[in-house]
């Protein structure tokens, strides 16, 4: 029996968990591929046939799907736990077939995970998902990368809509996600996502010291996902809720 739970869904990809509990040696019937993917073994093993031949998934080997192939599977071991990623033409690299996963793509498929359970899809885990698919040493970056980096900072600066989202910026600036998740570290000195942050928690600053009351509308303002979103990213880039904040502000008014 196979069950799968979609833990983050975008336009531009997916992250699924699936489960899968077969105990059997013969192969499955073949199931097309829908579209460029990568799926990666959180726990136990299973073999599968398609482009690239036949590999054992298991933590150590994971693999990298693309659209017109088929794919088989079996299941000798007693079941598996899978991250399934569906990957967009904008964030798809590389070749369909076996992917050898070192202890830095461990690693980065875990801190993916976690970030699935979290609040902010748009960047935080499409940044941890560009790092795990790229695997490129950050570089200096160069003028035109410089270009690029200040039209993404004056797109969240401005609340551009596609500034929403890491891989609609990077639309928006005409470079992969992949190019502006480096450079913009590289340039910036943090990463996108905590950047954007950063403007989001100046622009709450902004509205509590001009006396703003309700936390909630606040979120919702700033594009959080709800109040207690908005309360740990506060609280992790000042040291302060945004409670105390209000308490703290209170009467300094420009």
């Amino acid at each position: 029996m196979r069950a799968t739970r979609l833990l983050v869904d975008r336009p531009d990809f997916s992250v699924s968990a699936v489960t899968c509990r077969d105990d059997h040696a013969r192969w499955s019937p073949p199931e097309p591929v829908p579209g460029y993917g990568v799926v990666l073994v959180r726990s136990g093993g299973f073999r599968r046939k398609g482009r690239g031949g036949e590999v054992l998934a298991d933590r150590t080997v994971g693999y990298a799907t693309s659209p017109g192939d088929e794919e088989r599977f079996a299941h000798p071991y007693g079941g598996d736990e899978c991250t399934s990623i569906r990957l967009g033409p904008d964030l798809w690299r590389g070749h369909a077939g076996p992917i050898y996963v070192d202890a830095r793509l461990d690693l980065a498929h875990r801190l993916l995970w976690r970030e699935t359970h979290g609040d902010d899809p748009d960047f935080a885990v499409a940044e941890r998902l560009v790092q795990l698919l790229d695997g490129t040493p950050a570089h200096s970056a160069g003028d035109g990368d410089r270009e690029t980096v200040e039209r993404a900072r004056e797109a969240i600066r401005a609340g551009h809509p596609d500034a929403a989202g890491l891989v609609p910026l990077a639309r928006l600036v005409g470079v992969s996600p992949y190019r502006l998740s480096r450079s913009f570290h590289a340039v910036v000195g943090a990463p996108l996502t905590r950047y954007r942050n950063r403007v989001r928690v100046g622009a709450a600053l902004d509205r509590i010291e001009q006396g703003e009351s309700s936390l909630a509308r606040l979120a919702f303002d700033l594009g959080f996902a709800d109040q207690a979103h908005l309360t740990r990213t506060v609280r992790a880039h000042l040291g302060h809720t945004p409670r105390q904040l209000q308490r703290l502000l209170a009467g300094v008014r420009v």
